[in-house]
């Protein structure tokens, strides 16, 4: 990542007496943006495999994933044997993009 730094020195003069790593860490937070997208992903075995199967969907084509959440978990079922025939997981999925 790069970072790019504009001085105020007007700002500079207010916080002379902070460490600079403090300031640098504050740039360094200020400039990560999140990205979050909802995906559903299903699988006939379980649920963490569904939630896995929405994860390699998305693999596919986002670069560097940081998180999963898990929104909402359901299944089919088939109406005729009373057994799940399908597990769905309703995910979001965080990643890093370039602010």
């Amino acid at each position: 990542m790069t970072l790019y730094f504009i001085i105020n020195y007007e700002h500079l003069e207010k916080v002379k007496d902070e460490p600079i790593y403090f300031i640098v860490y504050f740039i360094y937070i200020m400039t990560r943006i999140a990205k979050i997208i909802e995906l559903v992903g299903s699988s006939e075995r379980g649920w963490t495999e569904a939630a896995q199967a929405a994860l390699d969907e998305a693999k596919k084509t986002i670069k560097e994933i940081t998180g999963l959440e898990v929104n909402d978990i359901t299944a089919s079922v088939d109406p005729s044997t009373g057994t799940i025939k399908e597990y769905k997981v309703g995910v979001k999925i965080a990643f890093g993009v370039e602010g």
